[in-house]
């Protein structure tokens, strides 16, 4: 049977189940063999306030459902909608590979893992926006 791997930091803190968990003082890894567990790394949550780009919006969808603040019933289909709307968008084939990725791992009910790699479009996009701007 596999799980989900976390590797934590000294002190680092992660949302399981809706039970905030906190590392000691050493690095550790946490196998998680609990299928469809909700697992959220805490320094990668985003807040609403902040959910105000493309990408940050569909990291957020996917974060709801991870935090337990959302049911994968509700949020599935309008998370696959922003991912297909940011493919129109992320044409380059590394972006186009981390949105497949997301997508399919959607579609299996592996948040975790599309959350990870929508996170990877997050620097892209910030280039994206500065870009514009100037």
């Amino acid at each position: 049977m596999t799980g989900l791997v976390i590797r934590l930091a000294p002190r680092e803190r992660v949302l399981l189940n809706g039970a905030i968990i906190e590392n000691g003082d050493k690095r550790t890894s946490l196998s998680i063999k609990t299928p469809n567990a909700n697992v959220l790394r805490l320094r990668d949550a985003i807040h609403p306030d902040e959910a105000k780009t493309p990408v940050k919006r569909t990291c957020y969808l996917a974060q709801l459902i991870l935090s337990g603040d959302g049911t994968a019933a509700d949020l599935q289909t309008p998370l696959l909608r922003a991912i297909e709307q940011l493919s129109q968008v992320f044409l380059d084939s590394d972006s186009r590979r981390h949105l497949d990725d997301a997508t399919k791992a959607v579609i299996v009910g592996e948040y975790y893992q599309a959350l990870k790699a929508l996170r990877s479009l997050l620097p892209r996009e910030a280039r994206l926006l500065t870009a514009q701007r100037v």
